[in-house]
């Protein structure tokens, strides 16, 4: 089976190291510097104001407060709290389309969105493969059976240039990947009991009854966790991760199985 050095999240999502599910790029980048800076944080801070209104604020740190501008709803709240807490230090950090509106304010930084996050996708005729497999966990799949899977792929990630990555390069690392699982019968780890040189040895006790198989390894590709088309799009990921440019943060991954069913997976990429 081949291995890659990439590391997949198991969701496209932006969580800081304590756990908090951050709503955007810039969210995650204060709480990175925070961290690093080992400056503690509590995110999403409730406030209560002098009408009584509660209110929360993106950080509060031990040195004051830290509201990320997003939204022309951000800007309101940003200047009710500086109004209300004369005697608590309150930064904003903002996408640069604001600084007409709150220009007058001394303690607001603002960001750029240069390089400019995009995405691409790509479908072709020749993202097919065939492959056998066995879901032991599902009565009606617990057989050996096949399919003609299709795929898609999305690409997201800083833009150079206005381009995230040429079409045709990334038509030929996509070919590639998918060209691995072709013609492979696919199946959970765990079931081998025994190897030998060219083959494995397949046992479990399923839903319709004894499973004793051999099967050639040249063509088995084997795989942590139960043969689902989930699973096939995450392994697929760990294929294209480690040979996407370095400016691509995240891959989406489409397989259709059979018609109009199938899974989608998208997934923040780092690689080591």
């Amino acid at each position: 089976m081949a291995t890659s050095p990439a590391i997949i999240d198991s969701d496209f999502k932006y969580l800081d190291k304590k756990g908090n599910l951050l709503r955007t790029r810039t969210e995650l980048t204060v709480a990175q510097m925070l961290t690093f800076l080992d400056e503690e944080y509590q995110y999403d801070h409730k406030i209560t104001l002098k009408d009584g209104k509660q209110v929360t604020i993106d950080f509060k740190t031990n040195k004051g407060l830290m509201e990320v501008i997003d939204s022309e709803e951000d800007i309101e709240k940003y200047k009710k709290i500086k109004e209300d807490l004369h005697g608590e230090k309150v930064m904003a950090i903002g996408n640069a389309k604001y600084v007409g509106q709150i220009k007058e304010l001394e303690d607001l930084v603002f960001y750029d969105k240069s390089p400019e996050t995009g995405s691409i996708f790509l479908e072709d005729a020749s993202f097919a493969f065939d492959y056998a497999h066995i879901l032991p966990l599902v009565e009606k799949c617990s057989i050996l059976h096949g399919h003609t899977s299709t795929v898609m792929v999305e690409l997201v990630g800083q833009m150079k240039n206005n381009l995230l990555v040429d079409f045709g390069e990334a038509k030929r690392i996509i070919k590639e990947a998918i060209n691995v699982f072709d013609h492979k019968f696919f199946i959970n780890r765990k079931y081998v009991i025994s190897e030998n040189d060219s083959q494995y040895q397949i046992k479990f006790e399923g839903p319709k009854g004894m499973f004793d198989l051999q099967v050639p390894k040249n063509t088995t590709y084997l795989l942590e966790g139960e043969a689902t088309v989930e699973n096939l799009s995450t392994e697929i990921m760990k294929l294209l991760a480690p040979k996407m440019p370095s400016n691509v943060e995240a891959v989406g991954v489409y397989i259709y199985e059979g018609y109009n069913k199938g899974s989608h997976i998208i997934s923040n990429i780092s690689k080591s």
